[in-house]
């Protein structure tokens, strides 16, 4: 089953593609199904978005539905990037973007709600969500597929953006906290014929049974999220394939639980397919007709009345030292898993209670310390996090080839230099050194280190 993911490099996949496929095109686009094949021969488009809360980034064309996605006029070698790995940009395919219309459609904008991205990895969703949402809103980022889950924490750390908490569980546990969230994204598990073109794998595993076993995983997914989602709350479904069976069908299923189809407008000339009949509201990409690869989005409310969190007012005094990192104007809520301080804001405190007895706690928020050598020391994710209080480090710039060697985990160059600071590039931090005398120590997390040369 198919997730979007960035590999490396991407060439054109010129193989056949599955006869039962190309049937299913025919009827499905009588008219140009011999074009969108076509396009799925060509060369996928590059493209991005740039974060909103840091600098830099490479330049390039708008993504029309999106108001931070960028087209770049060829593909460049992110890993040799420092502020690829700042956060300053996320490598994402276009057509998923139109979550920000979906958002700005949504009313939910405005409001510290809680929202749950069910099927979170690699992160792009998350990011978006993070960067889109109230900035005291949870984002709660979830991924069974424990393999997945290293990239999902890395790109939402890089990222930096408060607020965002990772579990780990499958959607079956969501039965233990039925009508808790305001906002849930189901990116579902699909048989992935939207990215043929970027993913060989995609196109070689593809089957009407596969077809079937997909469809039959999201009819179960979705409706273990329509029950943990609260009445007036929003389910935001999308998948990277065509297949009515894994797309209408699937908001069907929540239109006959008495969802009400919520409509995105859009702008004609993105090309964008619509799907409304029977009350169904989809919106479909295909690559002849959008600059962007295969995609289905749709939206749906529950009936019923949306309630919201009330503040909680409470005076913590732990952890003062690692409390004075972050900015100040904001109440942290600090809890510890496995050696790390994890922050959120307070008023999720009783929600982050409930979550964490029911799903699997990954990390209870964004990590600000690490307690190492019987001290607490600023954690590598609190460099990249946007509300570091950065005047209380000193700061060491580098350039791009001292940038790319503390990306490598090499130590730098000092001399009678002390104490912790802070590594930064192009103004945007990168993360943390130790002075010991005549060298920098490098404090930059292995798992995250560049291996090319």
């Amino acid at each position: 089953m198919a997730k979007r993911r960035i590999p490396g490099s991407f060439k054109p996949h010129s193989g056949a593609l599955p006869e039962r496929f190309s049937e299913g095109l025919k009827a499905l686009l009588p008219e140009d199904h011999a074009a969108l094949e076509q396009a799925l021969g060509e060369t996928p488009p590059v493209s991005i978005r740039v974060n909103p809360a840091k600098s830099g980034g490479p330049a390039g064309g708008p993504v029309a539905w999106c108001s931070t996605g960028r087209y770049l006029p060829a593909r460049p070698i992110f890993t040799l990037d420092p502020l690829f790995h700042a956060g300053s940009y996320y490598v994402q395919e276009a057509s998923s973007m139109f979550l920000e219309q979906a958002l700005k459609a949504s009313g939910l904008l405005d409001a510290p709600i809680l929202a749950l991205d069910l099927c979170a990895a690699p992160g792009g969703k998350s990011t978006l969500l993070r960067s889109l949402l109230h900035p005291d809103a949870l984002v709660v980022a979830n991924e069974v597929a424990r393999r997945r889950q290293a990239a999902l924490q890395e790109n939402v750390w890089k990222w930096g953006m408060p607020n965002v908490v990772i579990t780990g569980s499958d959607p079956a546990d969501l039965d233990r906290v039925p009508e808790t969230f305001h906002l849930i994204m189901v990116d579902a598990p699909c048989s992935g014929e939207g990215m043929f073109r970027k993913d060989p794998f995609a196109r070689e595993q593809w089957s009407e049974g596969l077809v079937a076993q997909c469809a039959a995983l999201q009819q179960r997914i979705v409706e273990q999220a329509w029950n943990a989602l609260r009445p007036g709350g929003i389910l935001i479904y999308s998948t990277c394939t065509w297949e009515q069976a894994e797309n209408e069908d699937r908001l069907k299923q929540l239109l006959e639980r008495g969802a009400e189809p919520v409509a995105i407008p859009i702008d004609p000339e993105w090309g964008i397919a619509v799907t409304a009949s029977a009350g169904l509201i989809g919106h479909r990409f295909y690559p002849h007709r959008v600059r962007g690869e295969g995609f289905f989005l749709g939206m749906v409310r529950k009936a019923g009345t949306l309630t919201m969190e009330q503040p909680i007012d409470v005076a913590a005094n732990d952890h003062p030292e690692v409390r004075n990192w972050s900015r100040a104007g904001k109440q942290w809520h600090l809890s510890e898993n496995e050696s790390v301080l994890h922050a959120v804001d307070v008023r999720w405190k009783n929600a982050l209670r409930s979550i964490g007895s029911a799903l699997r706690m990954v990390a209870p928020g964004r990590p600000v310390a690490e307690y190492k050598g019987g001290v607490w020391r600023p954690h590598a994710a609190l460099a990249l996090d946007t509300s570091l209080s950065r005047e209380l480090f000193a700061e060491l710039d580098l350039d791009n080839n001292t940038a790319l060697a503390f990306l490598r985990g090499q130590a730098l160059a000092g001399e009678g230099v002390s104490g912790t600071c802070l590594a930064v590039h192009k103004g945007v931090p990168l993360g943390w050194l130790n002075g010991a005398g005549d060298r920098w120590n490098n404090r930059w997390p292995s798992p995250w280190r560049i291996r090319m040369h």
